[in-house]
């Protein structure tokens, strides 16, 4: 039997790589032979420089100290280079992500993606002659006006001020200012949703309260990106409100095709690609997906979608491991997903199931194995749930 483990990272409790470990060891531990072939997934989210490298094996981690998601924050932010094509892989939560802030700093009013586009102008500086930029995980909703900046754009108010980049000023921008002309390698940007950059489900609506948002904030936030596209239609002769992706990070995806002409792509798809799962599938007998939390916006881009229609595709059924299943069956029957199984259970924690992880994924695995030559264990009993779609 041939085996495919490909799951995203557990936020919060294990990378890519080492969730892909503990399944493996689950599934090897009932000492039956087995051929398995891990592949660390990621979808433009926190761990996709991580993916790129155990995908290609040609990389080296460099690091810059740049502005945090606060003004006055220095944070040290590693991102990846790829010597042998010279390209960098830049992920924006290393700069502006939002577990670099503890919960009581939460404010997109204040936060800035400025640091980020510090690390875009240190790969321009090393040589990059491709940039793959990664959004997912921001503290930000300031449209990409902070990484802008750092890169010499300028955003002027109505006197001709400069506007401090923080999403809490999106909406005093009378102006846009062109830097000189660089030499701005291409870029391309890696999306893990593809949410517009307005309305109800844009990013200071859907996003925002993640941040830390009050309704409030969210208006204003809501209110600031409305105007910045205005200023970018009016003066750079660009719509971004119908850009698939132009609200991921806050807007950043919006904001990098902007002023960086950036092309936004799946980032689901370019690790499927780099990795080479598309040809690990061929001749296996299941693959076994997964993330955190398997919920509603898994469908939308995110790396069990990816990696289910890449398997459809195969004729390869998937089961999913996840820590939390929020998932109506139906949506993902017809990606070929034959069964849910669910790290945390009725009486443990969240936190303790964080912290548990590595644990229960062997285990699940351990269980899933055993499930398949025995009876069933006995499921969850579930609403959600159907004869054929089990959450266990």
């Amino acid at each position: 039997m041939k085996i495919v483990v490909a799951l995203d990272s557990f936020k919060g409790a294990l990378s890519a790589d080492l969730v892909c470990r503990a399944v493996e060891a689950g599934l090897r531990s009932p000492a039956i032979a087995v051929e398995i072939v891990r592949k660390p997934m990621a979808d433009g989210g926190e761990g996709t420089a991580a993916a790129l490298m155990a995908a290609r094996l040609d990389g080296q981690w460099l690091a810059a100290d740049v502005q945090g998601p606060l003004p006055g924050q220095v944070v040290a932010a590693a991102w990846a280079w790829f010597p042998d094509d010279r390209t960098a892989v830049i992920e924006m939560a290393a700069a502006s992500g939002l577990p670099l802030l503890a919960e009581h700093e939460r404010n997109p009013l204040q936060t800035s993606t400025y640091g980020t586009g510090e690390l875009i102008r240190a790969a321009i500086e090393h040589g990059a002659q491709r940039i793959l930029l990664t959004i997912g995980g921001s503290a930000t909703v300031d449209g990409g006006i902070g990484a802008a900046v750092a890169l010499g754009w300028r955003f002027l108010d109505a006197a001709g001020n400069a506007v401090e980049p923080r999403g809490g000023n999106l909406g005093e921008i009378a102006r846009i200012v062109r830097p000189d002309p660089g030499e701005m390698p291409p870029v391309t940007v890696l999306c893990d949703v593809t949410n517009p950059l307005c309305g109800q489900r844009g990013a200071a609506v859907v996003f925002g309260p993640q941040k830390g948002a009050t309704p409030q904030m969210v208006a204003r936030l809501e209110a600031g990106l409305a105007n910045l596209a205005m200023r970018i239609k009016a003066d750079l002769g660009k719509d971004v409100l119908g850009l698939a992706g132009g609200g991921a990070a806050g807007g950043l995806g919006a904001g990098a095709s902007a002023f960086f002409g950036a092309e936004l792509a799946p980032g689901i798809e370019t690790i499927i690609a780099a990795s080479g799962l598309r040809q690990a599938l061929e001749g296996a007998d299941w693959c076994i997906a997964g993330e955190g939390s398997f919920d509603q916006q898994s469908l939308d881009g995110k790396v069990v979608c990816g990696v289910a229609e890449a398997a459809r595709d195969a004729g390869v059924p998937v089961v999913v491991f996840a820590g939390q299943v929020r998932v109506a069956p139906e949506a993902c029957r017809q990606l070929g997903i034959h069964s849910f199984w669910q790290l945390q259970s009725p009486g443990i924690s969240l936190d303790e199931s964080i912290r548990r992880t590595p644990e229960l994924l062997f285990d699940t695995a351990t269980r899933w194995w055993r499930s398949l030559n025995k009876p069933r264990d006995r499921p969850v009993q579930d609403s959600r749930c159907s004869d054929d779609i089990q959450l266990y």
